[in-house]
């Protein structure tokens, strides 16, 4: 769908150059001289390249429009990640940069969403946040409960994140996903 390059927002999806990309800033200009435009910071979503480019007002561009399905985890073979389709059952096979360094949260049966343009899958977003337990944790220094500071700890999925002096080995923590922090103490 041509939208006019006033209307485009961060976030919107468009087409140029043949390839798609997500406009990460924009910022209007009116200089004193010549004609209006807008100075564009665009990622492209195959390849995750930047662009700075400047679009004249008066330009229309292509937006694009991701159709989104949830899917679930199944497993891990190598480099691929697979996952079935919640609605359709249909099964597929994405490689595990597609979703980079936050695919070590992901735990069989776990929801995530796919973005698929023309039924090519761009991009997987994972849940914010997951629970996991901790296997490894240094002992509480007595004295230490009495400040704010964390310690080291290995969760069941091998990666090490700080938490609060009292979280033990055998603890169910709530790990923000998109950082590997600490959120909280997991309820039940």
């Amino acid at each position: 769908m041509k939208v006019n390059v006033n209307e485009v927002k961060p976030g919107y999806i468009i087409e140029y150059r043949d390839k798609l990309w997500t406009l990460v800033k924009g910022e209007h200009v009116k200089p004193g001289k010549g004609p209006a435009y807008l100075q564009a910071e665009l990622r492209c979503l195959t390849d995750g390249t930047k662009l700075n480019q400047r679009f004249n007002t008066s330009e229309t561009v292509e937006q694009v429009h991701l159709e989104l399905a949830e899917y679930q985890f199944l497993y891990e073979d190598g480099p691929q990640l697979h996952f079935m389709n919640n609605e359709t059952y249909e099964q597929i096979a994405l490689p595990r940069d597609l979703i980079g360094r936050q695919a070590v949260f992901l735990k069989e049966g776990a929801t995530v969403t796919v973005s698929s343009y023309e039924e090519r899958p761009l991009s997987v977003r994972i849940p914010e946040t997951a629970v996991f337990e901790v296997v490894e944790a240094d002992p509480v220094i007595k004295g230490q409960t009495a400040t704010a500071s964390y310690k080291p700890a290995i969760l069941d999925n091998g990666v090490r994140i700080m938490v609060p002096p009292h979280i033990e080995a055998g603890t169910k923590v709530v790990v923000n996903t998109t950082d590997s922090s600490y959120v909280e103490r997991a309820k039940g």
